[in-house]
């Protein structure tokens, strides 16, 4: 199955990217957004492809290899966005987009254990030279760590009867793979909704492994020190800790008139495209322009 970019109209149209204007997408994926992006800087608009996942660098280098040199890929985290700009001195920056939300490829193909449908490997590490894993977390973390985690990074309400559950497992036998896990929340917590009694318990390791609330505070401390005065950022959120990272950051920008909120409420998928696109449900759009000038770096690319 293909991976469809969220929002991809409504991105566009916010940050209006013009001909020859230079862009980040911090995290690139399969290149759904920035094909979009570079069809609109073009002929000599430069945009500078991040993603932590080699995998997904691999695709969107196949993906956008018709934008030749235009595009600039980087195997790397979004939280070394200012590092990483540093260092290319690329000039303005017109534009940054970050889409937070997980690539169909890395549900379906990953094999790296992302999700709970399937039985794969407990792994869920974006970057493989991360060496800490799904595994070691839910054999290695006390029961108190857990109920921490769980109720921190999933906003789970049976934090600790899962916590419990998985220790209780663990004395007998490894917890090895997403079914393992899945059976050992399916036997301690009702299916309530639509709602998958795991989801919320896959988040929370899954931010923990890779570390993803930190990655934003990073990048977003980065976007005001990167984007030139007038540039927008586009932030797509699908889950309340990400949004209220975001909501908090730039409610406290604004006020010191370093960004403008463009969009008070965050921006949701219509029913079309939720329809196409299930995925698009939970995502929230949020976008803020510069009104600071930056000093210009000297061109590299």
């Amino acid at each position: 199955m293909a991976h469809i970019p969220v929002l991809l109209d409504e991105v566009i149209s916010f940050l209006a990217p013009k001909p020859n204007q230079n862009f980040v997408d911090a995290t690139v994926g399969d290149g759904g957004h920035a094909k979009a992006i570079l069809k609109k800087t073009s002929p000599n608009g430069k945009l500078i492809a991040i993603d932590r996942d080699i995998n997904s660098i691999v695709r969107a280098r196949s993906n956008l290899k018709e934008f030749g040199d235009r595009v600039l890929f980087i195997n790397d985290s979004f939280g070394n966005l200012l590092k990483i700009t540093e260092e290319l001195k690329i000039g303005f920056i017109h534009g940054i987009i970050f889409d937070f939300g997980m690539s169909t490829n890395q549900l379906e193909n990953s094999g790296r254990g992302f999700s709970f449908q399937k039985d794969e490997i407990l792994d869920m590490r974006f970057d493989s030279k991360n060496p800490l894993t799904a595994e070691d977390v839910v054999n290695d973390y006390s029961e108190e760590q857990l109920v921490t985690l769980f109720k921190k990074f999933g906003e789970e309400p049976k934090a600790k009867v899962i916590a419990r559950a998985i220790v209780a497992f663990r004395k007998n036998q490894r917890i090895k793979t997403t079914q393992d896990l899945v059976g050992i929340i399916e036997r301690v917590v009702k299916r309530h909704g639509k709602l998958n009694p795991a989801t919320l318990v896959f988040q929370a390791i899954r931010i923990e492994v890779n570390q993803e609330l930190v990655e934003i505070e990073k990048a977003l401390a980065a976007v005001p020190e990167i984007l030139s005065k007038d540039g927008r950022a586009a932030f797509i959120s699908f889950h309340s800790l990400e949004d209220r990272l975001i909501k908090n950051w730039s409610r406290d920008l604004n006020k010191k008139n370093i960004v403008k909120i463009l969009n008070k409420k965050p921006i949701t998928a219509v029913a079309e495209e939720i329809k196409i696109n299930p995925k698009s449900r939970s995502a929230k759009l949020r976008i803020i322009v510069s009104l600071r000038e930056i000093s210009r770096r000297e061109k590299k690319i």
